[in-house]
């Protein structure tokens, strides 16, 4: 288990966070009505002529153009793309439902005030849970700030949970730093929450309310209530007997991460490229490999001399100690892998629970071909699964993902799985539209090139 951090003392975190602190949204002693006058006359200038004033933070100018670069305009809603049966379902299997307790401990007095609102978003910027003040939520859903909208910058524009998410990083955004001209007048600060196994991101938790949130100290809270569920959610993990066995990570990143049993605790290893990819590879070959197989899995038909598999054996053995046996090159202890658990998840029939594991194709900038070949079958499997399935909350997830971003036929079947009725549903046709127009110009062709067999060697 990684080590359990307490909830820091807000405001001695706060002191420490004083002034030059780019996550802070304004210096102490600095006025909120000017300081929301100036940002706002410089939002007026960069949304009409694409200049950004040097009076704009550089983390909130990066995101203006990140938005400006996904979104038609500065005068929108967030779509709401899950409601109702599906929403409780989605958010009742989520790993952060765990922790919503812990979040209302510690969140939730200052959220009933009848000024503040706390709200929990999954990896994608989908809202889980917005919760507060009756009076102050009717306030937000009069801009979609609903659980099950998408906010996101992609979806949202500049905001602190989907700011927080795009950079893995707590933020602050103050009033007239939003890009949607219809959040200007709240201001927020959110924090992102990763799973302590495996560092990948679970999603945020966020404070939303009126000028009083720029200051330091809601930016030290929301922080320390992060690093609190990430502690909380460890604990879980290790469960009655202890703690786990290794577990390898390697989807969605190009270096892999082990962690490995360390006493009562547990030790995180960030792996280098080549120990991820000879890792990932003998995690699936338990009965292990030849020195030439494994040679010729990492190199394809490049000529290599020994003596360069020896060194890069060597050098993983002193990260992984006894982990690494050889005659043949084998793991020496069960490895649990991300890979084999969405492989498992498709076995079982459960498509949702596989897209949940799967953060990305596996070792993304590898080109050795034994992971490119099993980087290409997890995908295109779990593609395959995706559309087969006509599940218009799995396509959904999958044509909202980086890879699955310009795949046509994704977008086509989860447009004929949607009901008339859906809120995203004239979102979706727009999509498939655009990309089918793209590939009639011939620029590329969605949807037959998934992210996996783009980076094939």
């Amino acid at each position: 288990m990684v080590d359990v951090v307490d909830v820091v003392d807000t405001a001695e975190a706060a002191e420490a966070a004083e002034a030059v602190n780019p996550w802070l949204a304004m210096a102490g002693g600095e006025d909120p009505a000017e300081r929301s006058r100036t940002v706002r006359g410089a939002h007026e200038e960069f949304v009409t002529g694409g200049r950004v004033s040097p009076r704009v933070r550089a983390v909130v100018a990066d995101s203006w153009r990140r938005s400006a670069a996904a979104l038609p305009a500065a005068d929108f809603l967030a779509p709401v793309d899950l409601a109702d049966a599906e929403l409780e379902e989605y958010r009742g299997t989520h790993p952060l439902a765990s922790v919503m307790p812990l979040f209302r401990e510690l969140l939730g007095t200052i959220a009933d005030d009848g000024a503040h609102l706390l709200a929990v978003c999954d990896a994608s910027g989908r809202m889980l849970w917005v919760e507060g003040h009756r009076g102050v939520r009717s306030r937000a859903e009069a801009m979609n700030f609903v659980a099950g909208a998408r906010w996101d910058e992609r979806h949202a524009g500049t905001n602190a949970p989907g700011t927080a998410l795009a950079l893995d990083h707590a933020v602050q955004i103050f009033a007239t730093e939003h890009y949607n001209r219809a959040v200007q007048p709240w201001t927020c600060a959110a924090a992102p929450v990763h799973d302590p196994r495996t560092g990948r991101l679970l999603g945020a938790v966020d404070l939303t309310g009126g000028d009083h949130l720029a200051a330091p100290h809601s930016l030290a809270l929301v922080r320390a209530t992060a690093l609190a569920a990430e502690a909380r959610l460890a604990e879980g993990f290790r469960g009655p007997g202890g703690v786990r066995a290794h577990e390898l990570t390697a989807l969605g990143q190009d270096e892999a991460t082990l962690t490995t049993p360390d006493g009562c605790r547990s030790r995180r290893i960030r792996l280098g490229r080549r120990h991820s990819e000879i890792l990932v590879l003998l995690a699936g070959h338990p009965e292990g490999l030849t020195g030439d197989q494994l040679a010729t899995a990492l190199y394809g038909d490049r000529p290599v001399p020994p003596v360069t598999l020896r060194a890069e054996l060597s050098r993983l053995r002193r990260l992984v100690g006894p982990l690494l046996a050889s005659r043949p090159y084998r793991l020496c202890a069960p490895v649990e892998t991300d890979v084999a658990r969405v492989e498992r998840e498709l076995e079982a029939g459960d498509v949702r629970g596989a897209l949940r594991t799967y953060a990305g194709p596996l070792l993304p900038s590898s080109e050795a071909p034994g992971v490119c070949r099993v980087r290409r079958l997890v995908e295109g499997r779990l593609r395959r699964a995706v559309l087969g399935g006509g599940d218009a909350w799995a396509l959904q997830l999958w044509a909202d993902s980086r890879w699955g971003e310009e795949d046509l036929e994704v977008w086509e079947r989860l447009l004929a799985a949607l009901p008339a009725s859906a809120p995203q549903r004239a979102g979706v046709a727009a999509e498939a539209r655009r990309l089918r127009e793209t590939y009639a110009r011939g620029l590329h062709n969605p949807g037959r090139a998934t992210l996996a067999q783009r980076t094939q060697p």
